[in-house]
């Protein structure tokens, strides 16, 4: 009989602690040292009547209940819970945010941001406002807490979904990287269904003396290896499009959308990329010698060991380009941006770099005889 009365009285109280969630664990405790105390006067009374095992009982009641009260008051130190709700502030490389438990340990229980949170390890916090930082870059933060709220991928421009998936595989949120794949995957498909001409199509037109494309959507289209010199693609939609090992000496490509589009090792020679935007774009290996590229979109542009010679660079916004052993010489810079652009190794002899900041670009090893840099910021 007392073994069964002992046993109640522990599930009620476990059950207690589970249910109460941490707020309540302190309560619970309290009110547990009153129940303790009488369960031990009943203890000593039984083992005067011959109830020998009523005191091995009791300690197990005793520490399965204590076990429990430990781990509530460990993880309300941890997450420092405050006394309403399970609210928890974020510091994402200087971006604060403020979210839930449950958003970062339900949708996604095998990431590192469910581990962080799950109440099984020790979270290091601000001393002012009790945030949780996190070395990472903050700007694409709210995509991931609005998937871990609604399960929704958000529409992102091709090259925003790369620095997304990188958060994502960072976090370990694999049901977020598979949704911004699929995207991407049908975001292509949706491109080339709305493909105005087929690679077919442009080989006829390519017969003929004068071949204008202006203004077509030509998205995502392979136009490798083909001749298309002196082709007019003035305000086309060049997406995506596989220009590897094309001739596309003189054409032109004034104001185009032509961002994650590929011309590795094709021929640019004397090309006109006035106001275009290349965000993202492969030219690695190409050869745009004497190729206007003024005001153009050159993010993310990958130009390594380009042949960039007398090139026209003026005010072309060249921030995080890759130019690592490109070929520079005499090219004109003026006002170009150059914010952590790659220029290791390249070849800017006589370059024109008049007032351009190069403060945050990385010249290891550049050849910069003869080049004009006067009122360069260094």
């Amino acid at each position: 009989m007392a073994n069964e009365s002992l046993e109640r009285a522990k599930n009620v109280h476990v059950w207690k602690c589970e249910e109460a969630g941490v707020m309540g664990a302190i309560h619970i405790i309290l009110s547990t040292a009153g129940y303790a105390i009488a369960a031990w006067r009943q203890v000593a009374a039984m083992q005067r009547s011959g109830f020998a095992n009523a005191c091995t009982n009791f300690s197990k009641v005793v520490v399965i209940t204590s076990v429990q009260q430990l781990r509530l008051l460990r993880l309300k130190m941890n997450l420092n819970f405050n006394a309403s709700s399970s609210v928890v502030r974020l510091n994402i490389g200087g971006k604060k945010f403020c979210t839930t438990i449950d958003t970062l340990t339900q949708r996604e229980p095998d990431s590192m941001l469910a581990a962080m949170f799950s109440g099984r390890h020790a979270v290091h916090q601000e001393s002012d406002k009790g945030y949780v930082f996190v070395d990472r870059d903050g700007t694409y933060f709210r995509h991931i807490l609005n998937w871990l709220r609604d399960g929704v991928v958000p529409t992102l421009k091709d090259s925003e979904y790369s620095e997304l998936l990188r958060e994502a595989e960072y976090f370990q949120l694999l049901g977020l990287m598979d949704g911004i794949k699929a995207s991407l995957i049908r975001r292509k498909e949706d491109e080339e269904m709305s493909t105005e001409l087929r690679r077919i199509d442009i080989i006829k037109c390519i017969q003929s003396e004068r071949v204008r494309f202006r203004g077509l959507n030509l998205s995502a289209l392979d136009l490798s290896k083909l001749d298309l010199s002196f082709v007019d693609f003035s305000y086309a939609c060049l997406k995506n499009v596989f220009f590897s090992r094309a001739n596309l000496q003189c054409a032109k490509f004034r104001d185009v959308d032509a961002e994650a589009s590929i011309f590795h090792n094709a021929t640019l020679r004397e090309c006109e990329f006035t106001g275009a935007n290349l965000r993202g774009a492969l030219l690695a290996g190409a050869n745009l010698q004497s190729a206007n590229l003024q005001d153009a979109c050159l993010v993310d542009c990958s130009f390594c060991g380009a042949d960039l010679r007398s090139a026209h660079l003026q005010t072309a916004d060249l921030t995080n380009a890759n130019l690592e052993g490109a070929n520079l010489e005499g090219a004109n810079l003026k006002g170009a941006k150059l914010t952590n652009a790659n220029l290791k190794g390249a070849n800017l002899q006589r370059a024109y770099l008049r007032h351009v900041n190069l403060r945050d670009t990385d010249l290891e090893g550049a050849k910069l005889d003869g080049a004009n840099l006067l009122g360069a910021i260094r």
